[in-house]
């Protein structure tokens, strides 16, 4: 490629937290440029939006169906190449399902859609049409759990047996909703945010660890979900017992009233010779525990650390990397994939490395099937997608 990538946005205008982290995520890397936006279902606020990222005149479209069957219509080269969607759930299948009918590949916010039937939809879609879909499962994109799953992949700890992963935040300890809050207002809406609150918004990040890092599937589990504050509609907090595939068994714990935590993901693989720890909140870390020998202690940038990490990593050991470059890795990896297969070659396996459509059907069957256990009286409830 002689250009960069063009990628036209969904969603994401004045006042959005995701679209700016997307816009920063996609440039950093010098690979891609924002050509295009549909910022906001509002008309005045998509236009202003536009002209406070100084889009053209001609690129700033008041909805997303002008700017895919406009773009759609421009020669190669000037249309965008792929698009970007970072509104809410509930207006993530629409604009997808047309991207793809017009030609055009995608990255998208998870969950990747509303229900699990627009899941199957756009995996069928993608599949039709061979187009990239990119799910921006964020955590995956850090050097150092590209290193834990490469180890793990390589059989460093041998059968992996038990996997405990939590999410705990504390930002919706009080009815945050009803106090102006546009973040906390969508996510506790189930019109907006699907069926699941907590496990839709941060249990699917957690779900999806654990099977990334891993290599494996939940086959079964066993949830509770719970509201502790009063007036809400969706879940704000919940517990999983995993079975795995291969026999390994795992705890999930998710929580948004959590008081007192930020962003406390954390994940812990063990297997038959060793385990690992890794920490979002101290993510340039991986600390490697071993059987029969002292722990170990990987850090980002270090010369030891496997080719998936060592792909991911822009700065020396010792200058940390965080969400945002994790973020971004998802979108380089996305490009380098993209541009290869417009060149006509072939992407490495590393390049190859970022969440799919089969992650995001995964992810929502995930929700279904945590929502359907803890409203049943059974103890255990297959995982079905």
């Amino acid at each position: 490629m002689n250009r960069k990538l063009k990628m036209g946005m969904i969603g994401g205008g004045k006042e959005a937290f995701i679209g700016a982290v997307h816009r920063i995520a996609a440039n950093i890397d010098g690979l891609i440029e924002l050509s295009c936006g549909a910022l906001s279902q509002r008309p005045e606020v998509a236009k202003e939006s536009a002209k406070a990222l100084f889009l053209p005149d001609n690129k700033a479209y008041s909805s997303f169906e002008e700017m895919i069957e406009t773009e759609s219509r421009l020669p190669e080269g000037e249309r965008m190449d792929f698009v970007s969607i970072v509104t809410p759930n509930h207006v993530h299948f629409a604009p997808a399902m047309l991207a793809l009918e017009k030609g055009f590949h995608v990255v998208i916010e998870k969950p990747m859609v509303f229900t699990l039937d627009e899941a199957k939809q756009l995996q069928k879609k993608v599949e039709e049409t061979g187009l990239i879909l990119a799910l921006t499962h964020t955590y995956s994109g850090y050097p150092l759990v590209k290193q834990a799953k490469q180890m793990a992949k390589e059989g460093a700890f041998g059968k992996i047996r038990k996997i405990y992963v939590e999410y705990p935040q504390g930002w919706l300890s009080k009815l945050t909703e009803k106090e102006g809050n546009p973040q906390a207002a969508w996510r506790t809406d189930p019109s907006k945010s699907g069926k699941a609150g907590c496990m839709g918004d941060i249990g699917t990040h957690a779900a999806h660890l654990a099977e990334y890092i891993s290599g494996l599937q939940i086959t079964q589990l066993c949830a509770d979900l719970k509201i502790f504050v009063d007036g809400r509609a969706l879940d704000d907090d919940g517990n999983v017992l995993l079975r795995f595939n291969n026999g390994a068994t795992g705890v999930l714990m998710a929580s948004q009233v959590a008081a007192g935590e930020e962003n406390a993901l954390k994940i812990r693989v063990y297997g038959e010779k060793g385990g690992l720890e890794w920490a979002q909140q101290e993510p340039n870390t991986l600390i490697v525990k071993w059987l029969d020998k002292p722990a170990e202690i990987y850090r980002a940038g270090g010369g030891y650390l496997g080719s998936y990490a060592k792909h991911n990593t822009r700065t020396p050991g010792g200058h940390p990397e965080g969400y945002l470059e994790a973020f971004a890795n998802i979108y380089r990896n996305f490009a380098l994939t993209l541009s290869a297969r417009l060149d006509g070659t072939q992407p490495t396996p590393e390049m190859l490395d970022f969440p799919t459509v089969a992650e995001g059907v995964r992810g929502m069957a995930f929700i279904d099937n945590v929502v359907n256990s803890s409203a049943s009286t059974q103890k255990w409830t297959d995982f079905v997608v």
